[in-house]
């Protein structure tokens, strides 16, 4: 969170059921170091007092044109003097108003008259989300270079489940972190590939073989990847929430992972197999449920296709590999061989049996190796954190020519 602070943030509030989340924002932006500047519409007073972040932000709520504690023109000063705007929640009317540039209130008035970074996060129903008028208007700010936390899917004001809750405010600090990034990640005209989750590989209809990978860290890697302007596709054994703007395989075992894969790699500039693949599979399945009465069974093993040496050895001139090295033991050796032998660009290491890093966390720490023995030590972090960091070791290794 360091690029936030110092920075003066306007924090536009307008009027939805999701507007209490606002104040949790506008708490760790301060936190994190932010002179936050709220600013409230007439419809946000009616879910939020203006008390509330008046007591929580760095200067008392704006709301007036007219009758504003600083003076005249308050939206040209506000606009002029911020680092970044953000607009949390953003309804239809706000977001419809900023793109066809009605300046009918305080709020879309200092949207009109800034040139620094928007950061607009929607929240509404789920029709609302989806109605065609609302697809076009995000459509148009995402052109005209505005920031959007798309909202997530989960249970709404009516009760009813889908998309179109406001992101978590976690998430949406995270994003204004990351615009206010000067180091910040451009993948713009990269095609990204990127394996997530742990393969099952069938005992019988009811029982597999498998391991304690959720797919997180892959997900992130999409998420960070997409962000920052690439295309994405994300090939993945787990049920999770879309990441925005990202195309999404689905398969279940080691096989069907390796057919996408290979599929998905004759087109990626980047490929990041954070996938936990099986390294052996049942070399029978039976059609049937096994049953304990039958006595124990014996279970033959034989090897899955090691796909991270599948695509290795099909690597074009220019493209970039990354592996990943789950150990609990001899981390450095085991990965430094592992890059080695698969003809990977990059090894990303992480010992599982470390406090609050692997399976299941939300936070990781890693090694990234490269060739030649460059190592890259991220401490503990939040995974969204970690893939952006890897990320920009990748693209910083990239030639001019690719």
């Amino acid at each position: 969170m360091q690029s936030i602070s110092g920075k003066r943030i306007v924090l536009g509030v307008s009027g939805g059921i999701s507007a209490y989340k606002a104040i949790e924002v506008c708490r760790r932006l301060v936190d994190a170091g932010a002179h936050v500047v709220p600013i409230m519409t007439e419809n946000a007073k009616n879910f939020v007092g203006p008390t509330t972040f008046s007591a929580l932000a760095s200067e008392p709520v704006h709301d007036s044109l007219f009758n504003d504690w600083q003076g005249p023109i308050p939206h040209t000063r506000l606009g002029q003097e911020a680092d970044l705007i953000l607009v949390c929640p953003a309804t239809a009317r706000v977001i419809g108003s900023y793109v066809a540039g009605i300046s009918d209130d305080i709020l879309t008035n200092t949207l009109i008259a800034t040139r620094a970074p928007v950061v607009v996060c929607p929240a509404m129903h789920t029709e609302m989300w989806e109605h065609p008028a609302i697809e076009a208007n995000i459509a148009t700010l995402v052109e005209r270079g505005v920031h959007i936390v798309a909202p997530e899917e989960g249970r709404l004001a009516g009760g009813d489940i889908g998309k179109g809750r406001l992101a978590a405010p976690a998430t949406i600090v995270a994003h204004v972190a990351e615009v206010l990034d000067p180091w910040s990640l451009d993948m713009s005209g990269l095609r990204v590939m990127v394996t997530a989750g742990g393969t099952r590989e069938s005992l019988d209809p009811v029982r597999f073989i498998g391991n304690r990978s959720t797919g997180k860290q892959g997900y992130a890697f999409a998420e960070a990847a997409a962000r920052a302007g690439a295309s994405v596709e994300l090939i993945t054994t787990v049920n999770r929430p879309d990441p925005a703007g990202v195309e999404i395989t689905r398969v279940t075992t080691a096989a069907e992972m390796h057919q996408a894969a290979v599929a998905g790699a004759e087109t990626a500039d980047i490929v990041i197999m954070a996938a936990a693949v099986a390294d052996f599979r049942p070399a029978e399945t039976s059609e049937t449920k096994i049953k304990k009465g039958d006595g124990v069974p014996t279970i033959t093993l034989e090897r899955t296709v090691d796909i991270l040496a599948d695509l290795g050895q099909r690597k074009r001139p220019g493209q970039q590999l990354v592996g990943f090295a789950a150990e609990t033991n001899d981390l450095i050796t085991n990965a430094e061989r592992k890059l080695t032998k698969k003809n990977a660009d990059f090894i990303v290491a992480n010992d599982v049996s470390a406090p609050d890093t692997g399976f299941g966390h939300d936070t990781n720490a890693v090694t990234i190796l490269a060739p030649g023995g460059a190592r890259d030590s991220l401490a503990l972090a939040s995974k969204f954190e970690i893939a952006r960091a890897v990320l920009r070791t990748v693209v910083a290794a990239r030639t001019p020519s690719e």
